[in-house]
């Protein structure tokens, strides 16, 4: 160790992870510490790696002394719990102290007052910022503006519409958007939020308290909506999205544009499917995978059956399909005859185990003569009928016979 450079016993001390096992290994000898003071590049401050006695008093002496021993920070990530709350001057300190040369910080403080952290790090090198219950306000693009930003991520933050959309405007380079359990400030009864980016590609929203998002970006490749309520979600785009996943969301109206050309990945779940949004993705001919899991049909009538997939889908190498199988649905779900020629990876499951299931699964296996993986998911309560049983014992007795003449296909199962 003592023929080691002092760069890359930094290097090594920036990989270590908490600040505090950097401060006892700082303490080993006077190279070690000459390489935490000029090459350290990485420390990361959390209430749970001290003593739940560390006054907030202590922790702000310790964070400081630890801080402005170092030159050159790049990554800085401070997150404290609700038991301690900061003066607002040492918290500015360390920010001041390391404003140009961080380039990531993720930032979860109570401050009293609250800190500004857009006019803190504005205009200098930044390019990833976390804040995680925080307050924003009277954002001014002009002046607070992130050059350098490519990912910005706000959880548990309070923001109005209109400075969410200042803040975008506010960093030209912006890659990555996530924006979970915003607390957007309103006055009107029904709030709207509408975003602008010509750089932006992906973007997570979960559990926003809004009733319409519009959102125009040119370049987005991946959406993620989770846990969202709304009356309306609209994409301004020019077809550049390749993956979009949908969980546990209502909208009343949904539009993502009309080109699907470079869809590729359309993951749906607990979603109430309508035939007008299943019509737009069956334009996405480039589609690789296709996840419809607790999905429930507008009409009664309506199911999407293997041959519709078959056809829209030529390029499908992924399918996992989760559905209760009924007298009515099951004929319909299986029927035309033409094959799923790529698929070779199958994830079929159920939420209510039925008698029909094992007929479903063989008639998907059937269409899909490159299979190399299949995965049954199903959900198993407690308590349990004579009648259930029975279906369950049928249902693996099935499975045995379909893994003999199947011998190719990795079987796999997982229950809840």
């Amino acid at each position: 160790m003592e023929h080691l450079p002092v760069e890359v016993i930094g290097n090594i001390l920036s990989h270590i992870g908490t600040a505090r096992d950097v401060v006892v290994a700082s303490a080993t000898c006077r190279k070690w510490r000459e390489a935490c003071r000029k090459h350290l590049h990485t420390l990361s401050f959390s209430s749970d790696d001290w003593p739940r006695d560390i006054t907030t008093r202590q922790l702000e002496i310790l964070i400081t002394q630890t801080i402005f021993q170092t030159m050159g920070l790049q990554c800085l990530s401070i997150h404290m719990d609700n038991a301690h709350e900061f003066a607002a001057a040492p918290v500015i300190a360390w920010l001041m102290y390391t404003r140009e040369t961080l380039r990531s910080l993720s930032y979860n403080v109570r401050t009293t007052p609250n800190v500004n952290i857009l006019e803190k790090c504005g205009r200098q090198k930044l390019e990833a910022l976390d804040l995680d219950h925080n307050s924003i306000t009277g954002v001014e693009p002009s002046y607070q503006r992130l050059t350098c930003l490519k990912s910005l991520s706000l959880r548990h933050v309070s923001i109005s519409a209109l400075d969410l959309s200042l803040l975008l405007a506010a960093c030209p380079r912006i890659e990555s958007l996530t924006l979970d359990a915003l607390e957007i400030v309103t006055s009107d009864s029904q709030s709207s939020m509408e975003l602008s980016s010509q750089t932006l590609k992906c973007l997570y929203a979960k559990s926003i308290g809004v009733d319409k998002i519009i959102l125009e970006a040119d370049n987005l490749e991946s959406l993620h909506l989770n846990a969202l309520n709304l009356d309306l979600f609209e994409l301004i785009g020019k077809g550049t999205l390749k993956h979009l996943k949908i969980d546990d969301v209502s909208v009343t109206h949904l539009d993502i544009g009309e080109s699907m050309d470079h869809l590729q990945v359309v993951d749906v779940s607990n979603f109430i499917m309508w035939p007008k949004f299943y019509q737009t993705i069956s334009r996405a001919s480039k589609l690789r995978k296709l996840r419809l899991w607790g999905v429930v049909f507008d009409e009664e009538d309506e199911v999407i059956d293997s041959e519709s997939i078959a056809v829209s889908f030529p390029l499908l190498k992924h399918l996992s399909l989760s559905s209760e199988i009924r007298d009515g649905l099951l004929h319909y779900g299986l029927q035309g005859s033409s094959p799923l020629e790529n698929v070779d990876v199958l994830e079929l499951g159920w939420t209510v185990i039925s008698e029909h299931f094992g007929h479903w699964v063989f008639g998907i296996i059937e269409r899909c003569p490159n299979l190399k993986k299949l995965v049954i998911h199903g959900a198993l309560s407690e308590t349990k009928t004579r009648e259930e049983r029975q279906m369950l014992a049928n249902f693996t007795s099935f499975i045995v016979c379909l893994m003999r003449k199947y011998i190719q296909v990795d079987v796999q199962f997982e229950y809840e």
